[in-house]
């Protein structure tokens, strides 16, 4: 996605070679515009995936999820990593650790929500290790509901995540591979 890899190349910073930094238009402060043209790729890409349902994880996977479950027509839900007086059912719930945070979270999605008839779409900002998307994968499979395919907005391809989610099965489409930071540079996947 040739606007995506443009934002990154003017906007991302490199922090080192295995973190980049891209909360001008993704992850802080977010390109509405930017995040239209992302839910439509999505959406182009998993049309014909029976999408019932799309799950993230708060917060930066909500821009694109909204946005590409605007297009599909269906729900977004995020799991969250907060408990709230408001969340007390019996919840879905897993462990996720955060490359760039490190540190563990559970995330957590009611029951209400999701159901074994549903065909669930993940969407996230970043896939590094895959962590994120295996907790999501857990929360779906304990609903009984099946995941349709996983979309990743910025992949950093230098990482094992992917190989493992495909190793795995899952249909996997990310708008933006980069393939390495080193030297403080992008380079894409070609």
């Amino acid at each position: 996605m040739e606007a995506l890899h443009k934002k990154i190349r003017e906007e991302g910073i490199v922090l080192s070679d295995q973190v980049l930094k891209v909360d001008a238009f993704l992850n802080h402060q977010i390109d509405p515009v930017l995040m239209q043209q992302i839910g439509d790729e999505f959406a182009r890409l998993f049309a014909d995936s029976g999408v019932s349902k799309i799950v993230t994880i708060e917060a930066s996977g909500i821009a694109p999820a909204v946005m590409a479950g605007l297009r599909l027509g269906v729900p977004v839900i995020f799991a969250r990593k907060h408990q709230s007086l408001t969340l007390t059912e019996n919840l879905l719930s897993a462990s996720v650790y955060s490359f760039t945070k490190q540190t563990e979270t559970t995330v957590s999605v009611s029951p209400r929500h999701l159901n074994s008839s549903d065909r669930v779409l993940i969407i996230d900002d970043f896939l590094a290790n895959g962590k994120a998307s295996q907790a999501l994968i857990s929360i779906i499979k304990q609903a009984g509901a099946t995941v349709a395919g996983i979309g990743i907005v910025i992949e950093k391809s230098f990482q094992g995540g992917r190989a493992e989610l495909d190793a795995q099965g899952y249909h996997v489409e990310s708008l933006a591979r980069v393939k390495s930071l080193v030297g403080g540079q992008v380079t894409f996947v070609d």
